[in-house]
């Protein structure tokens, strides 16, 4: 009888603390996930209101427009005619660039290639290397960069040269890219008044920026230098306009006759956000183009700060 109570006592000594503690737990894990249930609820609310707000910003915007805005954490999304198309102005650079590597990558030509500036080269519009004295030498990477973040026509008329447009369509459609043609040199306007156009859409860019932040444009060290490239784009404009000065972009706008685009990725502490905002903007309205953009950007910011629970729950 005393050694089946020794052993009770032992029992009670050794595992009831421990189921206590296990219940407890259990206690504190069906607490917190009710909470977070609670929180989701408020969030879905929240983004219903997002939603409303990005929506009449399109509906009050005087022009057209193509949209795309996605939280990279959970995969939430807002469109608006992603599938429009529009004249791509400078937004085509982004998919030059990523050919560009994809030919480094491939044997085609490597980014220490010093390639001479050419009087030839040289293209009106954005950038500098017009003014610069033909036969200075660049690196290709060099060129690239200044294709990206000073947006300029003809270090973009360079590599275009260098690769030949049917390079470049092929390989945007081998990205998986659907609607981005290159149909004549990007400053080429007498062909542009011949009714000869450059088209993407919102639904290209957007995923194209979505495969250069996963890692998967060709490979994780080309992403990461396509990423290191975008956020160093001088014009900061439009997405970047409303942000705080902290918050990191890695974009490129657009800017032409009449259309006026921004796409890039938007890191913050509480998630990183996708936007692409294509516009055809009327009445040469080129200043209301901008604040469309960046009251969208700046919409998107202050919800994802306000309710991004996955960053709370973790």
């Amino acid at each position: 009888m005393n050694k089946k109570r020794i052993l009770v006592n032992i029992f009670l000594a050794v595992f009831l603390p421990v189921i206590s503690i296990l219940s407890y737990q259990k206690v504190l894990d069906y607490k917190k996930e009710s909470e977070f249930k609670v929180l989701l609820e408020k969030r879905r609310a929240a983004l219903e209101e997002l939603k409303l707000k990005l929506k009449d910003e399109v509906n009050k915007f005087k022009g057209e427009s193509g949209v795309i805005i996605k939280d990279l954490e959970s995969g939430w999304e807002f469109s608006w005619q992603k599938d429009k198309l529009f004249a791509s102005a400078s937004l085509v650079k982004l998919p030059i660039m990523a050919a560009t590597f994809y030919a480094v990558e491939e044997g085609k030509t490597g980014l220490e290639q010093n390639i001479a500036l050419k009087n030839s080269d040289k293209l009106t519009g954005s950038g500098t290397l017009k003014n610069i004295p033909a036969g200075t030498l660049f690196t290709l990477e060099r060129l690239i960069g200044l294709m990206i973040y000073d947006s300029d026509n003809t270090a973009t008329n360079i590599i275009t040269n260098l690769l030949g447009i049917d390079y470049l369509n092929n390989q945007f459609k081998a990205f998986g890219l659907k609607n981005t043609l290159l149909l004549r040199k990007v400053a080429d306007y007498s062909m542009r008044a011949k009714g000869v156009e450059n088209y993407t859409n919102a639904e290209d860019v957007a995923f194209l920026l979505e495969k250069i932040y996963r890692g998967n444009l060709i490979n994780k060290e080309w992403s990461e230098k396509s990423i290191n490239i975008l956020k160093l784009t001088h014009l900061n404009d439009r997405i970047p306009k409303y942000l705080p000065a902290q918050i990191t972009v890695a974009h490129k706008t657009g800017l032409e006759r009449n259309v006026c685009h921004d796409a890039g990725i938007v890191f913050t502490s509480k998630g990183d956000f996708l936007i692409c905002v294509l516009t055809r903007y009327k009445n040469g309205d080129i200043k209301g183009a901008k604040e469309f953009i960046a009251k969208l950007a700046s919409l998107t910011y202050s919800f994802t700060m306000a309710n991004n629970l996955f960053y709370e729950r973790r």
